[in-house]
């Protein structure tokens, strides 16, 4: 079952290839700059953010989430593929300063009207976030990985998918997030390796 979703993911992909490849040249500077300025490394690398660029034009979301903004270098890759479905992404940050960071960079990537960036701690602000969602990237605090997939699951549309990054360098901190997810059979997981990190990906039946 695991590889039948990465059958299907590499299959949705292959389409959305060509359009995908380029960004704007401002947009690429800024994301330069970010990984530049990136000190601790909490930053996606270029190839996973590239992925999940395709994912959102792939599966065609609209409503999407993304669980720890850093300086918003994901969520400005989230907003390209938004901005071609027609979509809108919250991202949520726990820490002030980078919550900033990200807000300024996503302005300057002229994506403000695409991404809202939310401070605050997620199992306190995903409660208040309204409606559902097509897709959700989680990134944050690796131990609570499995309880922002039970908090997050129920507004996760059929047909919807959950991204977790960091699963294979980092996986021994969310074993029981990676056990959910390969036995819950309300899913079909597998996980792929754009970068060295490693993402999970979640359908929802």
């Amino acid at each position: 079952m695991k590889n039948t979703l990465l059958i299907v993911v590499v299959t949705l992909l292959l389409p959305a290839v060509a359009r995908a490849q380029d960004i704007p040249p401002h947009i690429g500077a800024i994301l330069k700059q970010i990984r530049a300025a990136d000190k601790d490394q909490l930053a996606v690398s270029e190839e996973d953010g590239r992925f999940m660029r395709l994912m959102v034009l792939s599966t065609k979301a609209k409503r999407a989430l993304e669980i720890g903004a850093a300086s918003g270098y994901s969520a400005i890759w989230i907003g390209l593929g938004l901005k071609e479905t027609g979509g809108h992404l919250v991202t949520i940050e726990y820490d002030k300063a980078r919550a900033a960071q990200a807000a300024a960079n996503i302005r300057k990537a002229g994506l403000s009207d695409i991404v809202t960036v939310v401070q605050g701690d997620a199992l306190t602000e995903i409660p208040k976030v309204s409606g559902s969602f097509d897709f959700v990237f989680c990134d944050a605090w690796k131990r609570d990985y499995q309880k922002y997939f039970t908090m997050v699951f129920p507004a996760l549309n059929h047909g919807g998918v959950f991204l977790a990054h960091n699963v294979i360098n980092k996986g021994n901190e969310m074993a029981d997030f990676l056990k959910t997810i390969r036995t819950d059979p309300r899913v079909v997981s597998s996980i792929v390796s754009p970068g060295s990190e490693g993402i999970s990906i979640s359908y929802k039946r």
